[in-house]
């Protein structure tokens, strides 16, 4: 590998890296990008219980984020609309209709009490220098919920993706109790814009649900979409019904948007079209149904992994009890060191420690005096007295030691010691206090408003090929060798859908499957055209009556064909010098050759039928049935034709026709 070669290999995985680690991907631990982080870093800093300029958080927040304001801003738009961490004021845009948010210098936002509770504790949160060195920030935020499954999330970076589907978050909370009790649970996404969604194929998050919008249907003459699926919005729905309208595949008169805080998007159909002969192609030909493919890919101890939906649940859920058990003994060490500061206080002014001082001309001998006025004291001490608890006791004011109040301070002890009573009990049942917790946490969102939105329903996607109406007629001109159903001129062969696929025979002896053509040249010897569908195939029989061109040799050749590679060209003929004569699709027939009359020729016409030969592979060489000079040849079928299509051709070297 040449330097220069190695140069590019270190700076490209180095910028991958970035990329997957610090703008993309979202990490396990608070279900948070970068940017989403710093976001709500800046939010804890800047929060006083008052509204703040997004503006202004935006401008806070450049100080830990390098990629600039407008990425920020939206990010915050976002983070703010998911209903979670942010209070909005102002216009945020509707994620219903797609409108956009106002400009930055017009909104506020502050950070609701919900965030500070699953998110913030300093004392547990490792900080590391923002970009610049200036700052301190977050390298993840000591999340007591899955937030990544809560709101959801989706990125690109270098050679990977990640899309999460949002989950409600009350049925978040109750799968993790149900998680700590050891219980079985089930748990499906939950969209904003609501819906009706199909989780068979959901696959514990590693696989795709198929979502649809909500229709009333009872009016006959009208169709009501009364919810989106996610990630449509009410003008993206409008444009795929009207797109669609175009075409030909719906039939409506008007559509209208009523949309605000709830969707309302007014369907008015055609004369004589009613409501329930749309509503299948409406699934199939709009955005009213559409399938969403699911990749759980998160950061994970520096490293991106992929965890399904128990796994990650079940990870914070024994994360929860971690970060519980870290904050009660942190708390349990604030109150031993507030009760070892009273009891100091106590012993110094109950004792009259401070008294020993008054003589001392040194900094040395006033901290020794006080150090040596507890030593008769130490059994009743939480910890041995330091040179920070002398330093301390030596700032009370002589005013707070004259006003000191002995019955205030044992009660304040008594409390302290509750307090770590009740800490202890926390600790001896961490699953019992993580259930509790979590009960908390469904009280402070509220269970009206996070009730679950989407419809978990069972059903089968609209295959659009299914509900495709075969109204386009395939014409065939042979003045200029136009196949399809843009071709004005010539004789409809067969009415077909978009999605239709066709064979065609030519005079040549090939056949090539191609999809339904607008207007495509397939040359002047066009015999065959039909349907590809292999339904339709398996119950054709072709016969093809072919002449070797030297010795005028005539075969006969029974075949089905069933495979074939879309476009390509095969032969129906061996390899040779042969010409196809006739080409039938007659389930049976009989044929009778003339030959030409010969001295010496005592049987002028000899008579086959179609049922005396096998049917054989399309590769398969024929039957030679006649090696005399053939005058004409006449078909006739023996029973009716089989194939609605068929179109018997009529063809025949210069010999003579039928």
């Amino acid at each position: 590998m040449t330097q220069a070669h190695s140069i590019f290999r270190q700076n490209f995985l180095e910028y991958a890296s970035y990329v997957i680690k610090e703008r993309a991907i979202p990490d396990l631990v608070d279900g948070f990008k970068p940017v989403q982080r710093r976001i709500i870093h800046t939010l804890f800093e800047m929060d006083d219980g008052k509204f703040h300029k997004v503006a202004n958080v935006v401008g806070w927040a450049m100080r830990y984020h390098p990629h600039g304001d407008a990425s920020i801003y939206e990010a915050l738009v976002n983070l703010a609309n998911c209903e979670l961490f942010i209070e909005r004021q102002g216009n945020f845009g509707n994620i219903l209709t797609g409108d956009s948010a106002a400009a930055a210098r017009y909104i506020e936002c502050r950070l609701l009490p919900f965030a500070k509770k699953v998110l913030y504790n300093p004392e547990l949160t490792q900080f590391v220098d923002s970009y610049d060195g200036r700052n301190q920030e977050p390298v993840a935020f000591p999340a007591k919920i899955p937030v990544v499954l809560i709101q959801g999330v989706s990125g690109i970076a270098v050679g990977m993706s990640t899309y999460i589907l949002p989950h409600n978050p009350l049925e978040v909370l109750d799968a993790m109790a149900s998680s700590l009790r050891g219980e079985a649970y089930a748990l499906y996404p939950d969209f904003p814009g609501g819906g009706i969604m199909d989780v068979k194929d959901y696959q514990d998050g590693r696989g795709s649900v198929s979502v649809r919008a909500k229709l009333n249907t009872s009016d006959p003459k009208r169709i009501v979409i009364e919810e989106l699926p996610y990630g449509v919005t009410s003008e993206l729905m409008i444009r795929s019904v009207e797109e669609a309208a175009k075409k030909g595949k719906l039939k409506i008169s008007s559509i209208n948007d009523f949309t605000a805080e709830k969707v309302n998007i007014e369907i008015n159909l055609a004369r004589n079209t009613y409501s329930q002969e749309i509503v299948d192609a409406l699934y199939a030909y709009t955005s009213c149904e559409t399938k969403l493919s699911i990749n759980p890919l998160v950061i994970r101890e520096n490293t991106p992994t992929i965890m399904g939906v128990h796994e990650i649940l079940d990870w914070h859920a024994q994360h929860l009890v971690q970060i519980l058990k870290a904050e009660l003994e942190l708390e349990k060490g604030h109150l031993q060191d507030k009760l070892h500061a009273r009891t100091l206080e106590r012993i110094f002014i109950e004792e009259r420690i401070y008294k020993r001082i008054e003589q001392k001309k040194s900094a040395e001998e006033v901290n020794k005096a006080v150090l040596t006025g507890f030593k008769p004291f130490e059994d009743q001490l939480f910890r041995s007295v330091d040179l920070e608890d002398v330093e301390r006791l030596l700032k009370i004011p002589i005013r707070r030691i004259s006003l000191f109040d002995i019955e205030k301070n044992r009660e304040e002890i008594e409390q302290i010691n509750a307090n770590i009573a009740d800490i202890q009990q926390k600790l001896g049942n961490l699953i019992g206090y993580s259930l509790s917790y979590l009960g908390d946490l469904k009280q402070m969102l509220g269970l009206q408003e996070h009730g679950r939105k989407t419809t978990i329903k069972q059903f089968e996607l609209v295959d659009v090929k299914e509900v495709a109406e075969r109204n386009l007629g395939v014409k065939y001109d042979p003045a200029n060798g136009y196949l399809g159903y843009g071709v004005k001129n010539g004789n409809t062969l067969l009415e077909v859908s978009p999605f239709d696929r066709v064979l065609v025979i030519r005079k040549d002896g090939t056949y090539q499957v191609i999809d339904a053509p607008e207007k495509e040249f397939v040359g002047k010897g066009l015999l065959y055209c039909g349907f590809a569908d292999k339904s339709e195939l398996s119950k054709l029989v072709f016969t093809i009556i072919y002449q070797e061109k030297t010795y005028k040799y005539l075969f006969l050749k029974r075949c089905q064909i069933m495979g074939y590679q879309l476009k390509k060209v095969y032969p129906l003929l061996p390899e040779g010098d042969f010409k196809l004569v006739k080409l039938s699709t007659f389930e049976n027939a009989e044929l009778t050759v003339t030959y030409k009359p010969k001295p010496g020729l005592r049987i002028l016409e000899e008579k086959f039928y179609f049922s005396d030969y096998l049917v054989k592979g399309v590769k398969a060489n024929g039957v030679r049935i006649a090696v005399k000079e053939v005058a004409s040849l006449k078909l006739r079928a023996v029973k009716e034709v089989v194939h609605a299509s068929e179109t018997e051709p009529s063809l025949f070297d210069e010999q003579g026709e039928e």
